[in-house]
């Protein structure tokens, strides 16, 4: 399963002119770092994104990858999937979709799902805070690893 390359450009495309908006400068390194989360669909960790990286760019650095990373999350053109930083994936599909995670191997993959899109989110949650945004997380064993 691929990205369309016609969904690569459009978000390169948001990616170049969100960044203009932020006023930082586009650079080459990040926008390697955002094609590589944009053209996957993997999810990959900051740590596949530099060994992908590293192929093309022998310069760039793991730390410049993570800031890099963090800053697209911050401005909400990727989003991070995980609680722990050391064991977060990025995502560059901001659609409304959801996750199947394999449990052995670690496997993401995107899928959409009206009936999980209108799912109500019960008003208890509100005592923990304000919701931002729901997905839905099946975890279950990929075919791969049946």
């Amino acid at each position: 399963m691929k990205v369309d390359n016609n969904e690569i450009e459009q978000r390169i495309d948001h990616f170049k002119a969100a960044v203009k908006k932020a006023g930082l400068k586009l650079t080459h390194q990040r926008l390697e770092i955002f094609r590589e989360i944009a053209s996957s669909v993997d999810h990959p960790d900051a740590i596949g994104v530099y060994n992908l990286v590293k192929g093309r760019m022998p310069t760039v650095s793991l730390d410049t990858v993570y800031r890099t990373l963090w800053t697209l999350n911050d401005l909400g053109l990727i989003s991070a999937l995980g609680t722990s930083h050391e064991s977060v994936r990025f995502d560059a599909n901001l659609k409304q979709h959801h996750h199947f995670v394999c449990v052995k191997c670690g496997m993401v993959r995107d899928f959409e799902n009206e009936k999980f899109n209108l799912l109500e989110v019960h008003k208890d949650i509100e005592e923990f805070g304000s919701i931002v945004d729901t997905h839905i997380e099946v975890r279950g064993i990929c075919n791969s690893c049946k």
